[in-house]
């Protein structure tokens, strides 16, 4: 809360989860948010080659005022979020040895009572490794291309999510650059969370994953493999292959014993 802090002062605080939220009463001053996630000792770099990014993601809420947030990257200020921003998150990446920081600065009101800044954030090690990702300042070009082979026997390995199933629908949302496809699971492989749940046809468990508006997916027939990521709760799409690709991908994998993972296949 603003109302504990004194005027003009700079609040300093660290930021080590992968993910979490912040919510500013009544924004005063300042608060400086050092980035330090605690990441896996996988993230480290391989030798001989170049040393892995780190990510970030800030999604303020619909209510955020009060306040505008900067990334402090080498004492350089970028502004992030103005006052009264839309709902999109925000993505950006720096490399271990960089000093990167957040800079929540109030901004100057006579009623401070009504104002609360608040946001959502995720930190992830190496995360532009990733096939796919849901914000054009990360991936744009790569985005929407198909997965390669290598891609589609890693995504079912390291995927939040992996849902054998069929396109029931697909909807666009213009202001939030987003299309929603609509999945109806006939198996579901993996899911970190309980994204799919009854409520299909009988048996047949149905949920939604989100791509970007550009890629421009369009509804169509057949059973695919859907793999993807969770970004702030929602399912993001990264490959998804028509399931009997998939099966010839994953046969010949076998054949030549470069599966990365065991997945049953049938």
């Amino acid at each position: 809360s603003g109302l504990s802090q004194e005027a003009g002062s700079v609040e300093q605080l660290s930021l080590h989860c992968a993910e979490g939220s912040l919510e500013w009463l009544y924004p005063t001053g300042a608060l400086r948010l050092r980035l330090a996630p605690r990441l896996p000792p996988t993230s480290a770099a391989v030798k001989g080659r170049s040393p892995p990014h780190i990510t970030a993601c800030i999604k303020p809420t619909g209510t955020f005022r009060g306040a505008q947030l900067y990334l402090e990257r080498e004492g350089v200020l970028e502004l992030l979020l103005p006052e009264a921003p839309r709902p999109h998150a925000r993505c950006f990446s720096w490399l271990p040895q960089e000093k990167v920081a957040l800079f929540l600065q109030a901004t100057p009101h006579p009623d401070i009572s009504r104002r609360i800044a608040a946001f959502r954030y995720e930190l992830r090690g190496d995360w532009l490794a990733r096939p796919a990702l849901p914000t054009a300042s990360l991936g744009a070009e790569g985005a929407c291309r198909p997965c390669n082979d290598t891609e589609i026997l890693m995504a079912i390995c390291t995927s939040d999510f992996v849902i054998r199933g069929s396109i029931r629908s697909v909807s666009n949302d213009a202001e939030l650059q987003e299309s929603i496809i609509g999945v109806s699971a006939t198996r579901i492989h993996r899911q970190k969370f309980p994204l799919f749940q009854a409520g299909g046809r009988p048996g047949r468990p149905v949920g939604s994953i989100r791509t970007p508006l550009r890629c421009g997916v369009k509804p169509g027939p057949g059973t695919f493999l859907f793999t993807g990521w969770l970004h702030f709760g929602e399912a993001w799409l990264s490959c998804a292959p028509r399931y009997r690709d998939f099966q010839r991908i994953y046969e010949g994998a076998q054949r030549t014993h470069q599966n990365p993972c065991e997945f049953p296949v049938d």
